[in-house]
């Protein structure tokens, strides 16, 4: 019709304005503006980003001076009039500050938030040298994508863990340090990948070390955990390089760099660990022909060679008056090798994440100023903080795991949190105000949330319950979720394999598999290999065992790090073996809960990111 012609052809930065704005001329909008290279665009208070999916130079200094200051319609659509709103607004009102960015894989919501902060530091500078600490602000980004990023089949760079960054900035607006809070890592990644994916970056970039003998490495196609070796199709050596510069920048020690890369190296080796036994369910013994491997990783991990054998081939129970020996079978041996793996990336990871807001804490910044004269005097009591929030997209791969139904769980609350900002609200105020909002319809997906979240009878309620039992199966998980919400319109019971099950997502019907979620969400890890590796030789190693990872799934650093390690091997032993460590869903039910409240108080800015 005529009516759509004109809301088509008008050109506006802020499709708000346009004289009628539906799901087509949405698109048509979109479309016309991103084959104009403009891939920015205002829907009303929302910055919609398309992905250019290529370098687009709008990112220089230059473009960064030219939002300084400026009011929304002075300068066209960008990321970085999103960076210089919030940073203004903390300025002028004193109110906290969040971004946040969200999309489905690989729409780009890591660049963005990444143009964020870099245009946040910039506003800061505004003018004036800059001191270390934007630096290193700037440099916890690689560091945490070599980590946390992954190919997947959706996207080469994608985040497989959720972070919210927050600066936290004085009256003057000078940055004073930075907080990281991260979320749910993908380590099932570690001991295996989907068709066509690959594990973490970093492990591929450990290859380029100039001395891979030091972590006795060989091609890196001879190990089991690294599948896809074809697909590494970036400079490996100067992605090397960065992380290394990026460890020295933030501020470890050349002792602790190796120490890391020498856990990475260890777990790289575990992999390769292999059993036999006469039969399936036959005590094992390790395959003569992975002895080598096996005194590799005492090596590199710094423990006893005899006391790894023993803990990879069975489990000691510790009675009131005995200790009690059970050998595993082949399957048991193989999961438990796994989780050792997943445990050691899991707590490293956790483990530069504490150490990074440790170094990046204003409480630390404020020393080092305070020991230098040159710098600014410490700042005066009142802070505020700007977050950022990058967290894992909607994902539907063909097979969906307990991984895909956090992550999506995770989007369900970010998509309320945003109807909430931009719908309910803003009903509130039409009905203050006595006009009629009839016509605004979205979906609220509360139900699905509370579906997922209420207890005792939600699902993540009913498989922590499942979990508490030894002998509950995936089965039995999903024979629990049928008997309570068959008929909740949000869930589809399937008819024909009792593993599986459908969650209808704002985003669309995604059918999950059930496989390994009672073992994935229990997590846990055998305590004579907890003792092991307590005792290690290596700084490193024994201090991610003797920290503990608290209610939210947060790494902690062990608050008595000076004391001699034998108290504190004997006082870190009572700590983690006396109390039933949380399950992975409740850790993360707490962080989402957590997270909503943090950003809650803030004043948000919405960036949606598409492909």
């Amino acid at each position: 019709s005529s009516r759509d012609s004109v809301a088509f052809a008008e050109d506006t930065d802020d499709l708000a304005t346009l004289s009628r704005l539906d799901e087509q001329v949405l698109v048509d909008q979109l479309h016309r503006r991103y084959d104009a290279d403009k891939i920015y665009t205002y829907i009303g208070d929302i910055l919609v980003a398309v992905n250019p999916f290529r370098q687009l130079d709008i990112y220089s200094h230059k473009q960064q001076v030219l939002y300084n200051g400026k009011s929304k319609h002075e300068a066209p659509p960008h990321i970085f009039a999103v960076s210089d709103t919030a940073f203004h607004y903390l300025r002028d009102t004193g109110k906290d500050q969040c971004c946040v960015v969200s999309g489905e894989s690989g729409a780009g919501k890591t660049e963005s938030a990444k143009l964020i902060i870099k245009q946040i530091v910039e506003l800061c500078l505004a003018g004036s040298s800059g001191t270390s600490l934007e630096r290193k602000i700037l440099d916890v980004n690689p560091l945490l994508e070599a980590f946390g990023n992954a190919q997947t089949v959706m996207n080469d760079n994608s985040s497989r863990f959720g972070k919210y960054t927050e600066l936290v900035f004085n009256e003057q607006g000078h940055v004073l340090g930075a907080r990281i809070s991260e979320y749910l890592l993908e380590k099932s990644r570690v001991v295996g990948q989907q068709e066509g994916e690959q594990n973490f970056h970093i492990l591929y970039y450990l290859f380029a070390t100039p001395t891979p003998e030091k972590y006795f490495l060989e091609a890196p196609d001879s190990y089991a955990y690294l599948s896809n070796i074809d697909g590494v199709d970036v400079d490996i050596e100067s992605m090397f390089a960065e992380v290394v510069t990026a460890l020295t920048d933030v501020g470890f020690s050349e002792q602790e760099r190796e120490e890391v890369f020498a856990t990475l190296a260890a777990i790289i080796h575990i992999g390769n660990i292999k059993f036999q036994s006469s039969s399936a369910l036959d005590p094992v013994r390790i395959d003569k022909a992975s002895d080598n491997e096996v005194s590799v990783v005492a090596k590199l991990l710094q423990i006893d060679e005899g006391e790894l054998r023993n803990a990879l081939t069975c489990t000691v129970m510790y009675m009131k008056d005995e200790t009690v020996k059970r050998p595993y079978n082949r399957s048991q041996a193989t999961d438990s090798r796994d989780a050792i793996a997943k445990a050691l990336y899991g707590r490293l990871f956790g483990w530069i994440v504490a150490n990074i807001n440790l170094l990046l804490s204003p409480q630390t910044q404020q020393a080092h100023a305070a020991k230098d004269k040159t710098k600014r005097p410490p700042a005066p009591a009142k802070q505020g903080t700007i977050g950022i929030l990058d967290i894992f997209g909607f994902e539907h791969f063909a097979e969906n795991r307990f991984e895909q139904w956090c992550i999506n769980l995770a989007n369900e609350q970010l998509q309320h949190f945003f109807n909430q900002h931009v719908f309910a609200l803003e009903l509130e105020e039409y009905a203050k105000e006595g006009i009629s909002g009839a016509n605004i319809t979205y979906v609220d997906n509360k139900p699905l949330l509370d579906m997922h979240l209420t207890k005792p009878i939600g699902l993540l309620s009913l498989l922590d319950e499942e979990t508490l039992f030894p002998q509950a199966s995936d089965a039995t998980c999903v024979a629990k979720f049928k008997k309570h919400f068959a008929a909740h319109t949000n869930f589809i019971a399937s008819q024909s394999e009792d593993s599986v099950f459908t969650i209808v997502h704002y985003a669309g019907k995604v059918t999950y598999s059930a496989a390994s979620i009672v073992d994935k969400n229990r997590d846990t890890l055998a305590n004579d290999i907890i003792v092991l590796l307590q005792g290690s030789g290596c700084d490193l190693v024994s201090s991610l065992f003797l920290g503990t990872v608290n209610q939210f799934g947060a790494f902690e650093l062990l608050k008595s790090e000076g004391r001699s390690k034998s108290v504190r091997i004997t006082d870190a032993k009572a700590q983690n073996t006396g109390k039933r460590h949380p399950t992975v869903s409740t850790q993360f039910k707490n962080s989402l809960t957590v997270l909503v409240e943090k950003m809650t108080a803030c004043r948000p800015h919405f960036v949606r990111c598409i492909k």
